[in-house]
């Protein structure tokens, strides 16, 4: 569970590196703050709705605040009710936070805020009801592992989703990041170590040795996925780059996730090793798609990553893949899956921000856009060397309305 927890403080590294240096801190906020608002909505209603028992679209209020869950233990797993409520809340909050890969840079911190409280409780908590909790997803015989239609698929669509309606970077044709290739390595360096628990640690048990299997192919198909990625950079671009080998290590991590335990160590080479081009060229047909500003590539890693994953779990898994049965059923299930995944993220994510637009700006005023958001939003500045340094925040007191939340 803690290192799942890690995971967000991960992601926060791996894409506060990926922007200019005048937006890190707001990059990073945007995935520590999913620590304390979904906390929260996890806890009112978020886990009771996913989990429970009502019926085929979504739970009840019997586990609101999280009520009764430190009497009873979660079904068969040997878990205490409120160890699977806490575990289960940290993938809630990965999922929410990988939403603000297709937003920084531009969209207001009060306005994402709202955003996220609303999207886990409408859009996460069903989709995770409907796959994990009792749903038709999951009574239809989809296999999901640790999240791959659930987190992934849900949060990629959602983003992109929530970017288009945004719009896209004004200042993207003067983009002067990454800013800091470290700070991306050390984010998917926690992302891998956490993504160990995420993937393992939803075996709930230790017993019967499907965590253990979990966790291997989660390191086979993340280690395989890298070495595609630094060999694709290598043929496309002549030189491959660190930042390559952390973004091919998260593709793998993605793909995975979905097969974790119902794939062979084996297998999850393969995973890795077909996953890794399907993100590359997803993520560089999105691009080339300018009024859609998919800033980090949420999209095209965990949303079509998500994909690729639900598909080679439909042919590669011990039990009733296309490899190993010849039978295309299973294969069949999983497309619908995370069909229904992507239609559901995508129409619900449209409602909110549509509806939110009606009542709140989105957007930061565009002279803190090409300035950088940090200093106006939190009054904070990760470097004093930025070119943009002198438009300081005091500067824009007069002409910018503030967007402290």
């Amino acid at each position: 569970m803690l290192g799942v927890f890690l995971m967000t403080a991960g992601l926060g590294f791996f894409y506060g590196g990926l922007v200019r240096d005048t937006n890190i801190i707001n990059t990073m906020m945007m995935s520590v703050v999913s620590m304390g608002i979904v906390t929260l909505t996890w806890v009112v209603f978020g886990f009771s709705w996913a989990f429970g028992e009502n019926n085929a679209v979504i739970g009840n209020f019997d586990y609101a605040l999280f009520m009764d869950l430190d009497m009873k233990m979660w079904g068969d797993s040997g878990l205490p009710g409120l160890a699977f409520a806490c575990f289960q809340m940290t993938f809630a909050i990965i999922a929410s936070a990988i939403i603000s890969g297709s937003l920084v840079e531009r969209m207001r911190f009060s306005a994402y805020a709202v955003l996220l409280t609303l999207w886990s409780l409408l859009i996460y908590a069903p989709l995770c009801h409907w796959v994990w909790g009792g749903g038709w997803i999951g009574e239809m015989g989809v296999l999901d592992f640790a999240g791959g239609t659930v987190v992934h698929i849900s949060s990629g669509v959602s983003g992109y989703v929530a970017g288009a309606i945004v719009g896209p970077r004004r200042h993207v044709e003067k983009e002067l990041g990454p800013a800091n290739a470290p700070f991306v390595i050390l984010g998917a360096s926690l992302l891998w170590f956490g993504w160990l628990g995420f993937n393992g640690g939803s075996a709930l048990s230790v017993s019967d040795g499907l965590a253990a299997r979990a966790v291997a192919t989660t390191l086979i198909a993340a280690a395989s996925s890298m070495m595609a990625w630094l060999l694709i950079e290598r043929i496309m671009n002549g030189k491959p780059s660190s930042v390559g080998a952390a973004v091919g290590a998260v593709a793998g991590l993605v793909c995975i996730t979905p097969a974790a335990g119902f794939v062979t160590p084996g297998w999850s080479i393969a995973v890795g090793l077909l996953g890794a081009p399907w993100c590359y060229a997803s993520v560089a047909l999105l691009n080339k798609i300018h009024y859609v500003d998919d800033t980090l590539d949420a999209m095209g890693l965990h949303g079509m990553g998500g994909i690729a994953g639900a598909i080679l779990t439909g042919l590669f898994a011990v039990d009733g893949g296309l490899i190993y049965t010849g039978s295309f059923v299973l294969l069949g299930k999983q497309i619908a899956g995370a069909m229904a995944g992507v239609a559901f993220s995508a129409v619900g994510t449209a409602i909110i921000v549509f509806v939110m637009r009606l009542f709140m700006k989105l957007r930061v005023p565009e002279d803190q856009e090409f300035s950088g958001v940090d200093e106006h939003t939190h009054g904070e500045s990760f470097s004093t060397r930025s070119p943009f340094k002198k438009n300081s925040a005091a500067e824009h007191t007069e002409s910018s309305e503030s967007d402290v939340c």
